[in-house]
């Protein structure tokens, strides 16, 4: 899981370089077709076909829009705030799945995990500094990209198992090409020539992705879900050295403060959620 957080935080310097100096559609539709045409070679070696009904049908085809709509927001916010404050919003996810298993699937929560989730998002609240001259009005993006997020976790786990995960790969990767375009058209940009050291930056931007999906997706499947999980907090960690030795950065009191609050909060949530599935299973043996 560190492995993965630290690849993805690599993942989103190289695609904050290329955001920066090209249209973000354009960088967006180039991942999306470099990203799927890896996978689909590794879906045909495994067997699982990409062009089904399921793929646009039921809960796969609201993963893949959501998958769509969120890489949006995410890369637009990494053209224009720091990457320090965009990877300290995105820890914000845990919390937001937590509410939204309560609000949708009917999971049973806590007022002690209702309080861990308020004090994530007072955290959030702190970064962003509303009402101040400070305040970071496009990191409104990544938080509507987490929701997003959220939305997209819960539809994966609404799948048929029959689904494999390089097909869901596949499509989402498949749906940021026409993602990339209407972001073009609704921000009225044109594809623009790409300098010759962008494409170190889009290539590094694949590479590191593709390793960090395979990384989170081995420590998913092999680890115990309430042990691995909490080191998804790495990736903040990895996003500052790389942001203060590439872009200069220099995180302020106000981002460190609240940064401090969401992956506190993360946490506990993490914790409380561990303990009480302990509790349950303990119940259930009838030993």
């Amino acid at each position: 899981m560190v492995a993965s957080m630290a690849a993805f935080a690599f993942e989103d310097l190289f695609l904050k370089r290329a955001a920066t100096a090209m249209p973000p559609g354009q960088v967006i539709a180039m991942m999306g077709a470099g990203g799927a045409v890896v996978f689909w070679l590794i879906a045909a070696r495994l067997g699982q076909p990409i062009l089904t009904r399921h793929a646009l049908s039921g809960a796969a085809a609201v993963r893949t829009l959501s998958e769509a709509g969120a890489t949006m927001l995410y890369i637009t916010a990494l053209a224009l705030i720091p990457l320090s404050v965009n990877a300290a919003l995105l820890q914000a996810s845990p919390l937001v799945v937590t509410l939204a298993a309560a609000l949708f699937l009917g999971e049973q929560v806590g007022w002690r995990r209702w309080s861990a989730i308020a004090t994530g998002f007072a955290g959030v609240m702190i970064i962003l500094q509303p009402g101040t001259d400070g305040f970071r009005l496009a990191g409104l993006l990544t938080v509507a990209c987490v929701f997003i997020l959220t939305a997209r976790d819960l539809a994966t786990r609404m799948m048929p198992p029959s689904i494999g995960t390089f097909q869901l790969t596949t499509w989402a990767y498949l749906a940021l090409v026409p993602a990339g375009a209407i972001l073009m058209a609704v921000q009225g940009q044109a594809p623009a020539p790409i300098d010759p050291s962008r494409w170190i930056d889009l290539a590094g931007a694949l590479v590191t992705g593709l390793l960090g999906y395979y990384a989170v997706t081995a420590a998913m499947r092999k680890g115990e879900v309430s042990v691995v999980a909490p080191f998804r907090y790495s990736r903040l960690v990895f996003a500052m050295i790389l942001a203060a030795i590439f872009l200069g950065e220099r995180p302020d009191a106000f981002m460190l403060a609240g940064a401090g609050l969401v992956i506190g909060s993360g946490l506990y949530t993490f914790a409380r959620e561990a303990r009480l599935k302990r509790a349950l299973s303990m119940r259930a043996d009838p030993r």
